[in-house]
Formats: structure tokens, sequence, C-alpha cells
């Protein structure tokens, strides 16, 4: 009899082992560090870091980093609870990845096929909207909803937004934003000039769906500027402040929609409204005098902003080596600009500005004073180095927090 109880109470201490164990694979990942840091070394390799601070120190990506030769894995990333997520180059697949024991490793992947990954969407919890080109022609723009717990497909399909017209040889899609069942796609169109030469409309568009049905329900245009947006896995373009009014910077300089004639632009839709709000709008280029191609919001109505310098580049060639990007804090409400006393900085487009609280932190690839991480009070003004990459970090291609939805 006390054999059988034993053997009874180890049975259910094991039960509520197993139960115990299975609803924790449930549950997000538990991540030790609070930041992940993409590193593009001087020999063309990339390397991923992962760090608990970025206010001091200095990391060897060749010494301590994760080396991701052996993974389709690139700076078009998604990066959220220690899992990274990328459209594969070469297959036709999304896949799920994870940092074991410093290696890198497949967690999963979903099928995306004729698929060009632009933006991004976290819709809630672990619900991803995918939206981009299909890949065989770019003139459609397609979704995917993807689960990323079970990684499988809820839903996919094509977007009623008109092909190309006329002249227009693509169509490039670069605002994505959901406002409780109505979902938001910017977008504009390319003309073709040669095989490494392309040009962009003159028109914003900005589309309104149903959600979850998918529908097409009006396209607002505007010519103020163009090219909403850009591939937001690689930079940021856009946000709500704390009122939900939305803003998007728009990109026609010469390094996505290559029509330099037209301003560098903020467009802002009002919390609650649909349409783009045809009283606001911040020429950045008229106080910057140049093109801007990022943008972060700090708080209170202030943002920052990555802006080109085009009397030190020659052109697209040497537009990503050649250090020559400001930042410049400004003023959503006031439309007033203020460069930072930054070093000048490289590479054409990074995820490369991390905000928390009062402090922005900023990463600086300079010819001249190395590569770090900046520390920006946008309360108080101050500016200090926080960590340093070294060894053969040549561009910090992308700095993320791990943890923090």
């Amino acid at each position: 009899m006390i054999k059988s109880a034993k053997t009874a109470v180890l049975f259910i201490n094991l039960l509520i082992l197993i139960l115990f164990l299975t609803s924790c694979s449930d549950q997000p990942r538990q991540v030790k560090n609070k930041y992940s840091l993409f590193i593009l070394a001087k020999n063309g390799k990339n390397y991923m870091l992962e760090t608990n601070s970025l206010a001091s120190g200095k990391l060897i990506p060749e010494a301590t980093g994760v080396s991701l030769e052996k993974v389709e894995l690139d700076r078009d990333i998604i990066v959220k609870e220690g899992f990274y997520y990328s459209k594969d180059w070469k297959k036709p697949l999304f896949t799920k990845y994870k940092i074991t024991n410093g290696v890198i490793e497949k967690v999963a992947s979903v099928a995306a096929a004729d698929f060009s990954l632009e933006n991004f969407y976290w819709l809630t919890g672990d619900t991803l909207l995918l939206v981009g080109n299909n890949d065989s022609d770019f003139k459609k723009i397609k979704y995917i909803l993807v689960k990323t717990e079970q990684m499988t497909i809820l839903d996919s399909g094509d977007l009623n937004i008109p092909k190309p017209p006329g002249k227009y040889t693509s169509i490039a899609n670069g605002i994505v934003e959901m406002r409780k069942d109505r979902l938001f796609i910017g977008y504009t169109y390319h003309q073709q000039l040669s095989l490494f030469n392309y040009t962009t409309s003159d028109t914003t568009y900005m589309a309104e769906f149903s959600y979850p049905e998918m529908q097409l329900l009006h396209i607002d245009k505007d010519t103020r500027s163009t090219y909403p947006g850009g591939l937001n896995t690689v930079q940021n373009y856009s946000f709500n402040d704390e009122k939900y009014n939305f803003y998007f910077m728009t990109c026609p300089g010469i390094a996505l929609g290559n029509r330099p004639d037209r301003p560098t632009g903020i467009y802002r839709i009002k919390a609650g409204d649909k349409a783009i709000d045809k009283e606001y709008f911040f020429n950045l280029s008229a106080p910057i005098k140049n093109h801007s191609y990022g943008m972060w919001y700090l708080g209170g109505g202030k943002a920052l902003v990555r802006s080109e310098r085009k009397d030190l580049y020659k052109g697209l060639n040497d537009h990503y080596s050649t250090a020559h990007f400001e930042f410049y804090l400004i003023d959503l409400k006031g439309k007033v600009v203020q460069k930072l006393n930054l070093p000048l900085d490289k590479g054409t487009r990074r995820a490369c500005v991390i905000v928390e609280g009062n402090t922005a932190y900023i990463a600086i690839n300079s010819s001249t004073a190395g590569n770090f991480i900046w520390l920006y009070n946008y309360k108080t003004g101050s500016l200090k180095k926080g960590l340093e990459l070294g060894g053969s970090t040549d561009f910090i291609m992308r700095i993320d927090q791990l943890n923090h939805f």
C-alpha cells in the first residue's frame, strides 16, 4: 500500500513537471541579453553580437560574435524576444532563427514563394504581418500573415493596389500601419531608366484596407513629396506619438526614390483619421538643405532624423562608403531642426537608433573617430560615447532591443 502511494505521488509529480515544461514552451523566450548588434566586418563577413549594455565597454565581433556565414541572413531582419526572422536570400522561405551557445541556428520556416519582403508590422502577440512585392516582376504588393510561435501561415494573398501605370515598371511599398480594423499601405511607382538606374513618380499613395478582410476601401494621393518610407526591416521611417498621431517620412533622395528634385517630407495622419492630413507637411529639405533617410521618435513631439551631405559624396557609388551623414533633432510641431554634434556617419540605410526613456542610443560608423554607440539625452542635450565596436568592425549595420515588446 505504501509502495503504491509513493508510486502515485511520483506519477503526479512527474505529470506536474511535464505540464509545467509544456506550458513554458508556449511562453516568450527568456532573453539573457538586452540588445543585439549586426556587424559587417572589414573582410566582408557578418557577425551578430548580443550584450546587456550599450552604455560602455568594448566588443570585438571576431572574438565574441556569432558568425553568420552558414545562414542566409543579412541585415534586413526582424528581431523580437530573442528570435531573428528573415526572408531567405536563395529559397522561397521566411525563417526564424535563434542563437544558442554561440551558434545561430534555424528554428523553423514557412513558405514565401514569389515574395520580396519590404515591410513588417506586429499585430498582436506573435502575429506578424509581412508586406512586399512579388519578386517575379515587382508589379504587385502581396502580404503574408504569420503566427511566429508555431511558424504557421494564417493568411496570404495579393493586395488590390493598381499595377504600375503607363511608363512605370514596378511598385514600391514603404509604409504599413494598422488602426483597429483598418490597414494603411503607403506606396509609389518606379520607372526603370537603365539596368542599374530608376526614378520614381511624383506621388505618394496611401491605400486603406479593411482588416482582416483585406478589401481595398480608398486610395489617398499627395504630390508634396514621394516614396513614402522604405524597407523598415533595414531602417525606420514612421511612428505614432503619444496621442496616436501617425507620422511618416518620404525618401526621394538618390539612394531610394531618386527624385532629388522633390523634398524629403514628413506627413501625418491624425489620430482617428483615415487619410493624410492635408494641412500638415514638414519640408525637411528646406532647413537641412539635403535629403534624409531615417526617423526615430523620442517623445514630446521630438524626433531624430538622419540626413545626407550631398557636398561630401560624389554619387550613388560612394554614398554608402563615404562618411557624410548627420543627425538632427527635429520639433514636429514647430518644424525646427538642430544638428547634433556627432562625428560624420557612414552607411546609407541602417537601423542605428534605439530610444529608451530620455536616452537615444545612436550607432555611429566614423572614418576618423571609430565605431561607437553614442548616448544622447534629448532632455538635457548631452552626448557621450558608450560601447565601442573594435577589431574588424567596419559597419555597425543595426542595433536592436531583444525583448522590448
